[in-house]
């Protein structure tokens, strides 16, 4: 009876140690990853501080003078007028933002015309009639034209008590 419990324990220890070892084996092969990832991020960082160095250089406004100079024949290049700097809600909308119009309230008016312009005939005489009808059908059709219409995006107008040099960002919309 012995024995067998010893070979339960033997059973047990043996599965523990290899337990054990799957563990350490995984806990290494992540703790490789995350130094890999490390030095995956340090390359990366280097990487844009190169980059922001090497965007430095370039934009030097010195150097920018002799690149203007050296292709002005070419590019014909002028300097930007204070006045042609937009806003950003100055800019027009875009076609994603433009309202649709209501198809209802268009049958609705549509309908308040044609409805105005019967009562219109029945009280006029003959004549009158057909003049009402005719200018009845023209304001039916002025409202369908200006049902389907959509409204026309007009920049907003400047501020003079905003400062010139301040760029806003954000949507068009406030």
């Amino acid at each position: 009876m012995l024995k067998t419990f010893d070979l339960v324990l033997i059973g047990v220890m043996t599965a523990t140690a290899a337990v054990t070892y799957t563990i350490k084996h995984r806990a290494e092969l992540k703790l490789e990853e995350v130094h890999r990832l490390e030095a995956e991020i340090k390359l990366e960082k280097d990487t844009i501080d190169l980059l922001k160095a090497d965007w430095a250089l370039q934009s030097q406004p010195n150097r920018l003078e002799r690149l203007v100079k050296a292709y002005n024949e070419e590019l014909k290049l002028q300097p930007t007028e204070s006045t042609a700097l937009v806003h950003a809600k100055e800019l027009p909308m875009l076609k994603s933002e433009v309202p649709v119009p209501d198809v209802t309230e268009a049958k609705a008016t549509a309908k308040s015309s044609t409805v105005a312009s019967a009562k219109g005939a029945t009280e006029a005489s003959a004549k009158g009639a057909t003049v009402a009808s005719a200018k009845g059908a023209a304001d039916t059709k002025g409202a369908q034209a200006t049902a389907k219409a959509q409204p026309i995006p007009m920049p907003a107008p400047r501020d003079g008590a905003e400062d010139a040099d301040q760029i806003e960002t954000g949507s068009v919309e406030e």
